[in-house]
C-alpha cells in the first residue's frame, strides 16, 4: 500500500509530495497531467522487477520504440532536468515468497524507499542514452512514528496494529560515496554481517530488483509490494475471451483471464467440501455475490457461472438474466464487463498492492456510477478493520474529469491536478500540482498544513456546474430567416426540462 509518493524531474510532475489513503480520486482536465502520476507510479513498480532502461522504455511506449529515454526528464523549452528523484512510502506484506520459493518475513512492514536516476548521453552506439542510478536507499518507519505518516482515518487497535508490524534500527539498502566511487549497499535483515557492496555506475537495475529471501527478507518483501502495483487498463476484447485450462488465475491488467479467476476463486470457496474442483450439487457463493453486484449496475441479473467445456479444454463466464436465458461473456456490453471484472477483484485475496484505473465511469451510464464508486471503496482495504485475507492490504487510485465522478466520491478521497507555474532563478517552470478540499484530513492532520495546497472552491464549479452558462434560449420563429444560422435548442434548454436542473443552468450556483 502506497501512502506517500514525493517526486521531482519526472515528466510534468516536479517537487510533487502526494498523501494516498485506502482510496484516492484525481480529478482534473485533459492534458494536465493526472496520468503522469500514474506513469511514475508504473514506473516504480518496473524499476522493482526490470533493468533500467526496459522499465524506461516500458513507460513510454510498450513496443519499446521509444526516440530518446530523456522524455521521461521535467522538460523546459528545449532543455531537460539530469536527475529524477522519487520517494515512497509504504506498507508490505508481513510474509512473501522469493523467485526460488523460499519464504520470506519482514523484519518490519512500513517502509521507506528512495531512489534517484541520472541522465547519461549516449555513446555513437548506444544513441538512446541510458539511465544511471545515483542513489537508491531502503529505511523504514516505526509504530511509534506511524501516526505521523498515516494521516487518513483508520482504526488504530485494529487495521494499524495489524498493517504496521516489527521493528528495525538500521537501513536495509544505503547508498555512500567511497574512493572507488558511489556505492549501493544491501544490509541483511539481522543486522549483523558485512553489507554486499555494488558500485552504482555499474548497475543495470536497481539493488532492490534481484533481492531474495536469502540476502534481505524485507527488501524482498519491499520487491513483491511494488511488483503489485499495476496500471488497469481493462480492455474489452480481452474480457470476453474465454481461458484455457491452463491459463493463469489471476485477472491480468487488461482484464485477461476473467473466467478462469472467478472459476478459481469458486472452487478454493468448495475445496473443503469435496476437494478442489468439486461442486457437487452445490453452486459456490461467489457467483451469487459477483451476480448480486452486477445486478447494481444491470437490472437483468438472475445468476452468474463458469462453464466447462471438457471437450474443447475451455472456461466461458456467462451471465443468465431473469428470464432464464444465458449471455456468454462475448455478448455483455463494455461497461457491463468492466464493471465485472472489478467486482470479480474486489473478492479476490490475491489481488493485492496499488491498483490504478483511469476514467472508471468510461461505458458506465450516469445514474450507475455511484454503483461503480462504491465497488471501487469495496475493493481497497478498510482501515476501520483488522487486515486479514478477507480484508487484504489493497489500495485502488482513479483519475477522472468527469463531474458525475466528482460530485460522488468522499471528500477526502479528491485531489484536483491543476498547473502550477514556480520559478528557478529566472526561468518560469510550469508543472502539475494536486490539491486537496478544505477541512479534510490532508490538511487537518498534516504536520506541514501550512504547505499543503487547497484547492479553491472556485475550481470545483466545473465539476459542480457542468453544463456552460448561456443566455436562455429564444425561440425566434420558424420562418425567421436568422433561424438557420443561430445555434440548435439544446436539450438543457427546453422548458419543460428547466425544473427538472439543480442547480439551474442560467443560474450560477454559489458556493458557500
Amino acid at each position: 500500500m502506497l501512502t506517500r509518493l514525493k517526486i521531482s524531474g519526472f515528466k510534468n510532475l516536479l517537487d510533487v509530495d502526494v498523501q494516498f489513503g485506502p482510496f484516492t480520486c484525481i480529478a482534473g482536465v485533459n492534458g494536465v497531467g493526472k496520468s503522469n502520476l500514474f506513469d511514475a507510479i508504473r514506473f516504480l513498480s518496473l524499476l522493482a522487477d526490470r533493468p533500467l532502461m526496459e522499465a524506461a522504455l516500458y513507460v513510454r511506449d510498450e513496443t519499446g520504440k521509444t526516440a530518446d529515454v530523456r522524455s521521461l526528464f521535467y522538460r523546459y523549452g528545449d532543455e531537460y532536468e539530469r536527475n529524477m528523484s522519487f520517494e515512497a512510502e509504504m506498507i508490505v506484506p508481513a510474509q512473501g515468497a522469493d523467485d526460488l520459493g523460499q519464504t520470506a518475513k519482514a523484519t518490519i512492514t512500513f517502509l521507506r524507499y528512495s531512489i534517484a536516476l541520472g541522465y547519461r548521453k549516449g555513446e555513437s552506439f548506444t544513441p538512446l542514452g541510458s539511465l544511471e542510478l545515483l542513489k537508491e536507499e531502503l529505511g523504514y518507519i516505526t509504530l511509534g512514528e506511524a501516526h505521523k505518516h498515516l494521516l487518513f482515518p483508520h482504526n488504530v487497535s485494529k487495521w494499524r496494529r495489524s498493517a504496521v508490524t516489527g521493528k528495525r534500527w538500521s537501513a536495509f539498502i544505503s547508498t555512500k560515496e567511497a574512493d572507488g566511487g558511489r556505492i549501493i549497499q544491501l544490509h541483511q535483515d539481522g543486522g549483523g554481517g558485512k553489507p554486499f557492496p555494488r558500485r552504482a555506475v555499474d548497475l543495470p537495475r536497481t539493488v532492490l530488483s534481484v533481492t531474495n529471501a536469502a540476502e534481505s527478507r524485507t527488501a524482498l518483501l519491499a520487491r513483491r509490494e511494488m511488483q503489485s502495483w499495476q496500471l488497469l487498463q481493462l480492455e474489452p476484447s480481452a474480457l470476453r475471451k474465454p481461458d484455457e485450462f491452463s491459463a493463469p488465475t489471476k485477472l491480468g491488467s487488461n482484464g485477461s483471464h476473467l473466467p478462469a479467476t472467478l472459476y478459481r476463486l469458486a472452487h478454493q470457496e468448495v475445496s473443503g467440501k469435496g476437494g478442489y474442483g468439486t461442486q457437487g450439487d452445490e453452486e459456490p457463493m461467489i457467483y451469487a455475490q459477483t451476480a448480486n453486484r452486477l445486478a447494481e449496475l444491470i437490472d437483468d441479473v438472475r445468476d452468474l457461472s463458469v462453464d466447462r467445456d471438457e471437450r474443447r479444454e475451455l472456461l466461458t463466464l456467462y451471465v443468465t438474466g431473469k428470464d432464464r436465458t444465458s449471455h456468454a461473456a462475448r455478448a455483455l456490453s463494455d461497461g457491463t464487463l468492466r464493471f465485472l471484472a472489478l467486482a470479480v477483484l474486489a473478492q479476490d485475496p490475491e489481488a493485492r498492492g496499488v491498483l490504478c484505473l483511469e476514467e472508471p465511469e468510461n461505458g458506465i451510464h450516469p445514474e450507475r456510477i455511484p454503483a461503480m464508486i462504491r465497488l471501487l471503496q469495496d475493493i481497497a482495504t478498510d482501515p476501520m478493520e483488522p487486515v486479514d485475507p478477507q480484508n487484504p492490504l489493497r489500495q485502488v487510485i482513479v483519475n477522472t474529469h468527469s463531474p458525475l465522478v466528482v460530485q460522488q466520491v468522499p471528500d477526502d478521497s479528491l485531489l484536483v491536478a491543476e498547473f502550477k507555474e514556480s520559478f528557478r532563478g529566472e526561468r518560469r517552470l510550469k508543472g502539475v500540482s494536486f490539491s486537496c478540499l478544505p477541512n479534510t484530513w490532508r490538511v487537518e492532520k498534516s504536520p506541514n498544513a501550512k504547505q499543503e495546497r487547497v484547492c479553491p472552491k472556485g475550481k470545483l464549479l466545473g465539476y459542480l456546474n457542468p453544463v456552460p452558462f448561456a443566455e436562455p434560449y429564444e425561440d425566434v420563429g420558424e420562418t425567421s430567416h436568422a433561424k438557420r444560422y443561430r445555434k440548435p435548442r439544446r436539450v438543457v434548454d427546453r422548458a419543460d426540462v428547466q425544473g427538472l436542473l439543480y442547480p439551474k443552468p442560467h443560474m450560477p450556483h454559489q458556493l458557500k
